[in-house]
């Protein structure tokens, strides 16, 4: 009699766990065979295959359909594969879609769900209208001094060597990026080529790498997020939150008792707590480039916070400034370079251009040249087309919402508060529909006369709408700046180490290729 039971008890186990991965077939929309409890997710979490691998493949699936289903673990997720619903979702309908999808449950990682990227509805309405002022063009321009400087510093850490060395691009980039994140926004002086285990650079990659305990973490949010809550279960350890609440509290301390203003991150918030407003025109500056993301109205009109900024708000905000700041520019950077190594036609077309900015501008180089280079900028673009730093992006439904039948065989699709949306940012990159031949890189997509012939809503490496990168301007200027500097003094060259072409590592969640990337820096001649 007991075996009858648990046999019962089983099977309705199973029968509730096969109608829940059923969820969007029942409601006439397509979705793959799924494996219970890892979902779509299964091959990368099996480490079969990468992230972006995954999800380029998982939206080829289904070529002719406007959305499909896929499963985020245990979570239901309607993948969204047109242009026009992409617009209704991230802008014209915003409203219904506020907010992401809480990554970490809530009240288990304070600095996670107080940063900006967690906030939701009034709280992050306010916290982006605070931070907005921080990346207008304006203030790129006046931190351009302090991107040039550290990329003077690498170049002639390598133009020491006197000869051809070999590099691997994620190390070096995440030093550059590791430093211009703390000179421009804390006001820290680091000089992580030289000095390779400073604190700053430490604590970033570790902040930074998706380790395979911190990769098991991720994945149990989506598939077990109550019992995560329930066990207190964080992403990032205490050392890494006490080491920004240090820096955050030591750094207001100073600043307070010395009386040191600087037009950074950090001396918006402590402004803001203060009950100032930090209004910013960037009237007559040149923007850093096409991919540039605009800022909406409702960023550039803000209002009072109702809730006084704790240490605990900055250091949160501080802490998601360098977790995007730190690997996402980098891996920009780390593709451009390989993609001018495989490409050598593109990289002297470059430096042509670089040579004669500098001799316009007498050796000298200014924010100004730097923006007007349009070659740079189409190598930029293209770079961000092809390689993405953000895969994809959510919404989560905050009001009940149609998406209504185009095509033959499609129902109404009615949304409720709590379903998530997702955004396929890398599969519509690389959909020959919007980009032909899209696995080749090339830049004249983004020439003046091209780029004009986009789709829109087809291309959002920065994402869209106002919940869209806050630091587009600050990525793009940094990447800008260093690639500059290097090709001045070098050629990127393949050596023996160059994988090419480059495949994905299926052992991290970041987007790094499975051998590193190295290049060889050979000096150019004079």
């Amino acid at each position: 009699m007991i075996f009858w039971i648990l046999l019962g008890l089983v099977a309705f186990a199973f029968w509730k766990v096969s109608q829940h991965y059923n969820y969007w077939t029942n409601r006439g929309i397509k979705q793959r065979k799924q494996i219970y409890f890892l979902g779509d997710n299964a091959s990368v979490f099996l480490r079969q295959e990468s992230f972006f691998d995954m999800m380029k493949r998982l939206y080829e699936t289904f070529p002719n359909e406007r959305y499909f289903g896929m499963y985020q673990g245990t979570i239901p997720t309607l993948t969204i594969r047109d242009p026009e619903i992409i617009k209704l979702v991230t802008v014209k309908e915003f409203d219904h879609f506020l907010n992401h999808r809480p990554f970490v449950p809530d009240g288990v990682d304070l600095l996670w769900s107080k940063n900006l990227f967690a906030l939701r509805d009034t709280e992050w309405r306010e916290m982006r209208s605070t931070l907005s002022p921080s990346f207008t063009s304006s203030k790129m321009k006046h931190i351009f001094s302090l991107m040039t400087e550290c990329a003077d510093d690498y170049v002639n850490y390598f133009l020491k060597q006197k000869k051809p060395i070999d590099i691997e691009l994620k190390d070096v980039t995440t030093r550059y990026t590791n430093d211009i994140i703390a000179t421009a926004a804390f006001g820290i002086k680091c000089d992580s080529i030289n000095e390779q285990t400073n604190e700053f650079y430490v604590m970033g990659k570790k902040v930074t790498t998706f380790t395979l305990l911190r990769s098991i973490t991720f994945f149990m949010y989506s598939i077990i997020p109550s019992f995560c809550k329930a066990i207190n279960l964080k992403l990032f350890p205490d050392d890494i939150y006490n080491f920004f609440m240090k820096l955050i509290k030591d750094t207001i301390q100073t600043r307070e008792t010395q009386r040191i203003v600087r037009p950074d991150m950090i001396n918006l918030l402590i402004e803001a707590r203060k009950g100032k407003k930090n209004d910013d025109t960037s009237n007559g500056v040149i923007d850093t480039g096409f991919a540039t993301v605009q800022e909406s109205s409702i960023h550039t009109n803000p209002t009072k916070s109702k809730q006084e900024l704790t240490d605990v708000d900055i250091a949160a905000q501080a802490m998601i400034f360098f977790f995007a700041g730190f690997d996402s520019v980098s891996t920009l950077m780390y593709f451009m370079g390989y993609e001018l190594v495989v490409n050598p036609d593109v990289q002297k077309r470059l430096q042509e251009e670089i040579d004669e900015t500098l001799r316009e501008c007498n050796g000298k180089l200014t924010y100004e040249a730097l923006m007007k280079m349009e070659y740079m900028d189409m190598v930029v673009c293209e770079t961000l087309r092809k390689w993405p730093a953000a895969i994809g992006t959510d919404r989560v439904c905050s009001k009940p919402f149609t998406i209504d039948p185009v095509n033959p065989g499609e129902n109404p699709v009615d949304l409720k508060p709590g379903d998530v949306v997702f955004v396929p940012i890398v599969g519509i990159h690389r959909d020959p529909k919007y980009y032909p031949n899209p696995d080749t890189f090339d830049p004249e997509r983004f020439s003046s006369d091209n780029k004009g012939n986009i789709k829109p809503y087809t291309y959002m490496p920065f994402g869209l709408g106002p919940r869209n990168c806050i630091g587009s301007r600050f990525a793009i200027l940094e990447t800008k700046t260093i690639i500059f500097s290097m090709l001045s003094k070098f050629d990127f060259i393949a050596t023996d180490k160059t994988q090419i072409p480059i495949k994905l590592s299926k052992k991290s969640f970041n987007i790094v290729g499975e051998k590193g990337m190295w290049i060889g820096l050979k000096p150019r001649a004079k």
